[in-house]
């Protein structure tokens, strides 16, 4: 018989938070889903947007289309888009003048903060109700299953594995 928090408990409590955070990385694609719906755009369109919010470094369509996964003409064509909605603004890059740098406008800013307004209330709800000491543990953890994430993300297949996984040209 095994002692409360024994090597069991601590196995069960291990695999409920990998379920989990599973549950909260396959619900990513349902929140960018709602996005698009709340925005009247498309989800490659949310993707682009979450990408030039969220890089720290100044993005061109080239980058653009790298980090979603897309041919630069599909990323030209989505620029154009973004650009024509309203969402998108094209400059020049402060170094490299010959540089096309993107930036969101800030009705498009606006619009986001106010589509994903009632989510981030309820996170808002959700962390309020944690202790300063459980807070920074679930932000740590966060953080770390983050890091994780973006590692596996950014690491080649393991050695035998084979190449990249079968897809549409």
């Amino acid at each position: 018989m095994s002692t409360p928090g024994g090597p069991p408990e601590a196995a069960r409590v291990a695999r409920e938070i990998g379920l989990a955070v599973r549950a909260l990385v396959l619900t990513d694609r349902e929140m960018q889903t709602a996005l698009a719906r709340r925005l009247g755009v498309g989800l490659t369109d949310v993707r682009a947007m979450e990408e030039l919010v969220a890089s720290p470094d100044v993005l061109g369509p080239v980058e653009l289309g790298n980090r979603l996964g897309i041919r630069s003409a599909s990323a030209t064509v989505l620029v154009d888009r973004l650009e024509a909605a309203g969402h998108l603004e094209r400059g020049r890059h402060p170094d490299d003048r010959r540089r096309i740098t993107l930036h969101l406008t800030e009705r498009a800013r606006s619009e986001f903060r106010a589509a994903l307004g009632p989510l981030l209330t309820s996170i808002g709800r959700i962390t309020a109700g944690l202790d300063p000491d459980e807070a920074r543990t679930v932000a740590t953890f966060l953080r770390d299953v983050t890091g994780a994430v973006r590692d596996f993300a950014a690491s080649g297949p393991p050695p035998g594995a084979g190449g990249d996984p079968p897809g549409p040209d």
